[in-house]
């Protein structure tokens, strides 16, 4: 049996509630601050929640041209950005690169959500002889990857993935296998959203999954917290640069870390629930663990999905006991949600450059808002609202989202 390619990260670029710039955002989580803040995009007044994890300093023709920017849906911009970041920050020389070797995937959870909502009330204002042509393309999903490949010109694989808020780590456990069995070369890899919008912010609200802390905006995504009452809607978008080992060693990449592992199912349960005893989530970790060829006992930090949703976080770290054993207290787990927000589809993989850049760097970013332990999560190390500076080899990465999609992915030191 051929031995499988190696493939690793080798750029990265992200767009969150703190910035869009890595050493910012990077400064900013190992402080533990938080970019959850009241929204400015839109009147509030009448939604029960006032605030959200906005990229409020993001302006596009600082990216685009206007006329560019006027043809791209937010999600779009920002998943273009991420991946000139990420392109950047690779240091890729493209001339004379064979672009049919490169690809993207870049998925979203809701795609072009600010142009359909502005579309349908021209739709209802105007009439139809008013809408733009260019909602279609701004709208549909696929826009990013497509966009993205025009921008740089790679020919290869190109799609988009859409399972809710496991999207981005879908993408890039799928680009890291379409360069494994040598069907690409590179692959710009990751995920956008952009819906902190009045529809979105109002179907969430009516399914009672936001926090509703109007007072302490900043206080509101408590993971593992006894007072948490739901998740922070945000938005942003994370790319990451994903080469085979040799062909990043050949050219003087610098590495951030080496995907090993990438396991992925579903619940088959609920459309808006994972199942009970988490064990969908389980099975997931356990095969990324054996994709990674990696016993439970190797890995040494759990960036886990914990949204702030009082059912959700327990079930994921049941899940984590039973996985991890007696080897699961003694494991750093955080939740960067918690600073960022829940960016929906973007999560996955900006908590996979997350976990790049704890490896990299030696540090682990904290579990903020941490006060009052839920004692259903009694025994494990949250990191409570201070970084810790810590030699990690190996990280996990969970990913749940509605529909009970599942996907884990396990970086590790080169």
């Amino acid at each position: 049996m051929q031995k499988r390619r190696r493939v690793v990260i080798t750029g990265v670029g992200a767009l969150t509630s703190l910035g869009y710039e890595k050493a910012q955002i990077w400064s900013a989580l190992c402080a533990g601050k938080s970019g959850i803040k009241p929204i400015t995009s839109f009147d509030t007044s009448a939604f029960d929640v006032h605030f959200g994890g906005e990229v409020s300093d993001f302006e596009p023709t600082h990216w685009f041209d206007v006329k560019e920017a006027r043809r791209l849906d937010r999600f779009a911009q920002f998943a273009i950005v991420a991946a000139i970041q990420a392109v950047k920050d690779a240091e890729l020389q493209l001339d004379g690169f064979d672009k049919t070797r490169g690809g993207v995937i870049i998925g979203s959870g809701m795609g072009g959500l600010i142009e359909l909502e502005a579309q349908h009330n021209i739709l209802l204002e105007k009439g139809p002889s008013r809408i733009s042509p260019f909602l279609i393309p701004k709208l549909m999903v696929n826009a990013a990857p497509a966009q993205v490949a025009i921008r740089f010109g790679f020919k290869g694989p190109n799609y988009a993935l859409v399972t809710a808020c496991t999207t981005g780590g879908n993408a890039i456990g799928e680009a890291a296998r379409i360069i494994q069995r040598e069907d690409a070369d590179i692959m710009l890899a990751g995920s956008s959203e952009a819906v902190v919008t009045p529809l979105a912010m109002a179907g969430f609200s009516s399914m009672k999954a936001l926090s509703t802390r109007n007072d302490a905006p900043q206080q509101a995504s408590r993971p593992f917290d006894i007072d948490r009452d739901g998740f922070v809607l945000s938005e942003g978008a994370g790319v990451v640069v994903l080469e085979e080992l040799e062909i990043a060693r050949k050219r003087g990449a610098h590495i951030y870390a080496e995907v090993l592992g990438y396991g992925l199912n579903a619940d088959a349960y609920h459309i808006a629930a994972p199942e009970p005893h988490g064990e969908g989530a389980m099975r997931c970790m356990v095969s990324a663990l054996k994709d990674a060829q990696c016993n439970p006992e190797e890995i040494d930090y759990i960036n886990a999905h914990a949204t702030s949703t009082p059912i959700g976080d327990n079930i994921e770290m049941n899940a984590v006991k039973k996985v991890f054993g007696s080897h699961a207290p003694k494991i750093p787990i955080s939740s960067t949600k918690s600073m960022l927000g829940h960016q929906l589809g973007a999560s996955g993989s900006v908590e996979i450059i997350i976990c790049s850049l704890v490896i990299k760097e030696g540090v682990i970013p904290p579990t903020i808002n941490h006060e009052t332990p839920d004692p259903e999560c009694a025994g494990l190390d949250f990191v409570p609202n201070v970084a810790r500076e810590m030699k990690v080899k190996k990280a996990l990465s969970n990913s749940f989202g509605f529909g009970g999609h599942n996907a884990c992915i396990i970086l590790g030191q080169v």
